[in-house]
């Protein structure tokens, strides 16, 4: 068995990558950037324009802005991440009176 030599160093652990980021086009004809949020990185509670229910904390979903806008903050909307796939099948859901 060889020994280790007294002036070896571990490699530090990289910083965890920043969560995956895609670009999609919608049925508008405008590239989105869609980003996933982990169960563990929802921590508030948003209300999807998909389905106009509440998405609760602890709950898996995405972060959608235009992708030409910059991804202010006004921009970005939280959508359940079925409601994004399926979005140009849908109807608004949101009845106005």
């Amino acid at each position: 068995m060889k020994k280790r030599r007294a002036g070896s160093k571990r490699t530090p652990i990289a910083a965890p990558l920043p969560a995956p980021r895609r670009i999609e086009t919608g049925s508008d004809g405008y590239d989105y950037e869609v980003r996933p949020i982990t169960v563990a990185r929802a921590t508030k509670t948003y209300r999807c324009p998909g389905c106009d229910h509440e998405i609760r904390p602890a709950t898996a979903h995405v972060v959608v802005w235009p992708a030409d806008g910059g991804g202010d903050v006004e921009d970005r909307r939280h959508w359940h991440t079925p409601c994004w796939t399926h979005r140009g099948t849908r109807g608004p859901t949101r009845r106005w009176s």
